[in-house]
């Protein structure tokens, strides 16, 4: 899901406003993984982690679903299948748009998404 808050935008109205994304990662086979959460981050299932920071952006192909990302890595954690990879891009979005209308400051609403995460590594690296 990509989570989002109702916050005060002034002039007395609330805005909904990106929190986090709470998503669970799967490998070409379907197997679980790893995480993606907040920072925004992911975490491999064998604990290695990396934070990304948005590089480039394009809009989905369609209006309905959230933009397609390129993000520039760092590791977070140890040693593991996530600690060389130094690119992560998300394509195939389908979902997870603000919802629609207002809101009432304070609370929040998990709106569902689908995303492919492509993980790059250089050349030679290994993990």
């Amino acid at each position: 899901v990509q989570v989002y808050e109702c916050r005060p935008a002034g002039g007395g109205e609330a805005l909904w406003t990106f929190g986090a994304p709470e998503a669970r990662l799967f490998d070409a086979s379907g197997r679980p993984m790893g995480d993606h959460g907040a920072g925004p981050s992911w975490t491999a299932l064998d604990g290695s982690r990396i934070g990304g920071r948005v590089v480039a952006r394009a809009d989905a192909p369609s209006k309905a679903d959230i933009p397609w990302l390129l993000l520039e890595t760092v590791s977070e954690g140890g040693p593991g299948s996530f600690a060389s990879i130094t690119r992560v891009q998300r394509v195939a979005t389908q979902g997870g748009l603000a919802p629609e209308g207002p809101c009432i400051a304070g609370h929040t609403q998990r709106v569902p998404y689908r995303a492919d995460y492509r993980l790059f590594r250089p050349a030679g690296a290994t993990s």
